[in-house]
């Protein structure tokens, strides 16, 4: 087999995306140069306390990738791996900052591939730039009206003061 041009591999980018960070954009936009389609799953997970919605996520994310042709943004709520095999993925990429991510995602993988064998779990390391960047601690200095603009696209910036402005 020669490469990527025999066949078209399609992908999934799951995550919690609360809020999107430049970090994220990165990831995303890395991975879609190397898949035919990438499919962004905001996940909707009622156990999970997010300041955003799903429906929000969704829409920051829709509005940042809209010139990414071949990214789609959705939300779900199931089992990422139900998503992949309905959808006929065959891959799931997992951003790693640092090993303490790596062990974590490494875990989730495996049971992942015991789910769905012929789903494979691609790591990509996060880009330098960006490898302090977490959701959590971002909501946090913006909470305290530290200066986020290195860490988020602007549009998402706004909406997150406007959002920590209600909930005050």
């Amino acid at each position: 087999m020669s490469g990527f041009e025999s066949h078209l591999v399609k992908a999934i980018l799951p995550g919690t995306f609360d809020p999107p960070t430049n970090g994220h954009l990165n990831l995303i936009e890395r991975s879609a140069r190397l898949f035919s389609s990438l499919d962004v799953v905001v996940a909707d997970n009622i156990s999970k306390k997010c300041l955003f919605s799903a429906e929000e996520r969704m829409d920051m994310l829709s509005e940042l990738l809209q010139p990414l042709s071949n990214v789609k943004v959705v939300s779900y709520g199931g089992l990422i791996v139900d998503y992949a095999r309905k959808e006929q993925i065959s891959v799931m990429i997992r951003g790693v900052r640092a090993l303490v991510d790596f062990g974590y995602e490494f875990e989730l993988a495996m049971t992942n591939k015991q789910l769905n064998p012929q789903l494979e779990v691609l790591f990509m390391p996060t880009d330098p730039n960006y490898f302090v960047l977490r959701s959590s601690a971002i909501k946090e200095m913006a909470s305290f009206g530290a200066d986020i603009s290195t860490m988020v696209p602007p549009s998402v910036a706004k909406r997150l003061r406007s959002k920590i402005k209600l909930l005050t």
